[in-house]
């Protein structure tokens, strides 16, 4: 009951406290938005590589609970 307890007071000060974060200004608009050719605004990065690496680290994480899963159990 105690945990149970802590858990709902963490959780409360929890949803408290996020209500005072806010989100950082967005940038200013590239140089050539609002001509002819509007460029959308943020920045030309690549998330392939990113989302490569967090499937991969995931993957070998997942493998290596297995193992130990495996391992303990015989």
């Amino acid at each position: 009951m105690k945990k149970v307890k802590k858990m709902i007071i963490g959780l409360i000060l929890l949803i408290f406290f996020s209500f005072g974060i806010n989100a950082q200004v967005p940038p200013e608009p590239p140089g050539d938005h609002g001509s002819t050719n509007n460029q959308e605004p943020g920045g030309n990065a690549s998330l392939v590589s990113g989302t490569i690496l967090l499937i991969g680290l995931g993957f070998v994480y997942g493998t290596k609970r297995y193992y130990d899963l495996r391992k303990n159990n015989n």
